[in-house]
């Protein structure tokens, strides 16, 4: 048994083969622990196949709020080791890890052999077949009671789990099996569960949180900005999104299209956004490279679109199921052409329902794209959430109802927003393409044109560094104060506030900043942010710090910087940030530059 009991935090591995089930129960094990009170998140691994290969299911629960997984994992349950070396080097194991396998269980894999942890070979094939169940639902009983979940908790979980996917048929037999399970771990809880039991009123507060994922948490943002129409082409990891919009987006008087491809997708888009329908389309890395033409088209016509990207990691076909935040260089310069547009970063689950709603509201204003940078593993992410007021910005465009004399689509505005007219308007009859054009649209190369509406195109965009900063409170967000800072986008955005945290009660006091607004840049405001530091730590999920480099390009920053940075699957960890915190205070402010991998 791991040496501390009764935590306040606890992280459990489920491993196995594909098709084994290990979704399935950790997925279980987390609406358990919703139901009681308690928060988490569930990630998962898994191989690219089809079908088979690998699979864990990697679940953290706390009595506290969660925005990324601990630095080790406290149980591991293994189902089988089948392809476990595929994906061991995701899964630190804690020094004390408690192993749980099958008792006939042959090839354990060297780190597993060698834990300095407890290692338990118990019957679960036996105890499977003897009540007709499956391993999966052992695993569920015997880490809930590790949990301290009883077996009418775990029961009431699986009853509506599998009545609501119409397999009634399995409930009975899932049940037998996950009390056996509860059973077998009775040895194992002398001393108590391995988590603190939650509080009468930690279970009171459950029915005020919210199970959702990140793909779950863009589509929310979407409709409720008032986005209307979806376009895409399946694509691992963003096509759940488009799942789970399919059937509600006719709720709400909007229509979801599976486009025969990602071409198509962007094109779809910017079609109905012509038509004045707020539009998004969903995508990942290889269909983002195919969407860049379209994304130009949108920037030269200056029509509202939103392009959420769940990054995976490439380049070309790469890995599909892992996480990388390897797409900032190509969503930042995603056109030929000087082609300004939007790219914003949500940085939790919850934060994906308000970025994503607020990407929307300025593609709109400022009649442009916008792309929204997810990844794999924010996207997919399950998290127990605390509910929210849902975020107020709408979809709303400058628009032009009626003409009266010549029509100037692209008139030259002081804040580069033209009035539009949607298709009908009479009198306002206009040419809509990509060809360089004049302020009345049609097409031209003539020099002073062409300056001019580059002009126009930059300036509107630019101009938000001059929004009253009540507009713009959303862009960042800056925890914490001192000397040292932290900067973030997206999904880094969690362990860094965790080793933030953990920095401080080792009396290194550090802010942290997660930047939203990627571009245009704030340079202003995140000179502001960075008033007083002396030593900056930029963390990011990349092989080449590609966020690093950008920060270096747009901003001036402190004179002692630190890439910390990590390429996918080996997630960033809070250990790995509060290391690179450490090394910051240490090195001399003659040594302006170092990487930290």
């Amino acid at each position: 048994m791991p040496k501390t009991t009764s935590r306040e935090t606890i992280s459990l591995a489920l491993t196995g083969s594909g098709g084994a089930g290990m979704l399935t129960a950790g997925d279980l094990l987390l609406r358990a622990a919703a139901r009681n009170g308690l928060y988490g998140l569930l990630t998962r691994s898994v191989g690219p196949q089809i079908r088979g290969g690998e699979s864990a299911a990697l679940l953290r629960i706390a009595h506290y709020p969660l925005e990324t997984h601990d630095d080790a994992f406290h149980v591991l349950f293994a189902a089988d080791w089948k392809n476990f070396d595929r994906f061991a080097g995701e899964i630190h194991l804690d020094e004390d890890v408690l192993v749980i396998m099958d008792e006939h269980a042959r090839e354990v894999p060297e780190t597993v052999e060698n834990t300095t942890g407890e290692v338990c070979r118990l019957p679960l094939q036996a105890t499977a077949k003897r009540t007709g169940g499956r391993v999966n639902m052992v695993g569920v009983g015997f880490l809930g009671r590790l949990l301290g979940m009883t077996p009418d908790e775990l029961a009431a979980v699986i009853r509506w789990f599998f009545s609501r996917k119409g397999r009634e048929r399995f409930i009975e037999s899932s049940i037998a099996a996950m009390k056996a399970g509860f059973d077998l771990a009775a040895p194992h809880v002398k001393t108590g569960a391995l988590l603190a039991p939650p509080s009468a009123k930690e279970r009171a507060a459950a029915k005020n949180r919210w199970l959702m994922s990140g793909n779950q948490a863009v589509a929310m943002g979407f409709l409720q900005a008032g986005g209307r129409f979806v376009a895409g082409y399946p694509i691992t990891p963003a096509t759940d999104m488009l799942e789970w919009l399919g059937p509600r987006l006719p709720k709400f008087g909007g229509a979801l299209v599976q486009a025969e491809d990602e071409l198509a997708a962007i094109n779809m888009v910017l079609g109905a956004s012509w038509g004045g329908v707020p539009a998004m389309t969903a995508t990942s890395g290889p269909g983002l490279s195919l969407m860049a033409e379209g994304i130009g088209l949108g920037v030269a016509a200056e029509i509202p679109a939103l392009i959420v990207d769940v990054q995976r990691i490439g380049p070309s076909t790469g890995i599909p199921t892992k996480s990388e935040q390897g797409d900032l260089n190509l969503a930042l310069h995603a056109a030929h052409g000087d082609a300004p547009h939007l790219v914003l970063a949500p940085d939790c689950v919850t934060d994906c329902i308000r970025t994503t709603a607020w990407a929307l509201h300025l593609a709109e204003k400022l009649q442009c794209p916008a792309i929204v940078l997810s990844d794999q593993k924010l996207g997919q992410m399950h998290s127990i959430i605390d509910a929210i007021n849902l975020p107020p910005w709408k979809a709303r465009r400058k628009l032009r109802e009626r003409c009266e004399g010549d029509y100037a689509r692209y008139r030259i505005t002081p804040d580069g927003v033209s009035p539009m007219a949607l298709p009908g308007v009479p009198g306002c009859m206009h040419t809509v393409d990509g060809l360089e054009h004049a302020e009345n649209a049609l097409p031209s190369s003539r020099v002073e044109d062409h300056a001019a509406q580059l002009d126009k195109r930059r300036r509107k965009l630019f101009r938000m560094e001059d929004w009253p900063d009540e507009e713009m409170a959303h862009w960042a967000e800056v925890q914490g104060g001192g000397e040292v800072a932290v900067l973030t986008w997206g999904s880094a955005a969690g362990p860094a506030r965790e080793a933030v945290r953990m920095a401080a009660e080792e009396g290194l006091h550090a802010r942290h900043i997660s930047m939203r607004l990627l571009f245009p840049p704030q340079k202003k405001r995140l000179s502001r942010l960075l008033d007083g530091v002396k030593r900056l730590v930029v963390v990011e999920q990349t092989h080449s710090g590609q966020f690093y480099h950008y920060l270096k390009s747009w901003f001036d920053l402190p004179e002692v910087v630190i890439s910390c940075r990590r390429p996918g699957p080996r997630p960033i960890t809070p250990r790995q940030v509060l290391r690179a915190l450490r090394e910051a205070c240490r090195i001399s402010e003659h040594e302006s530059e170092r990487v930290c991998q």
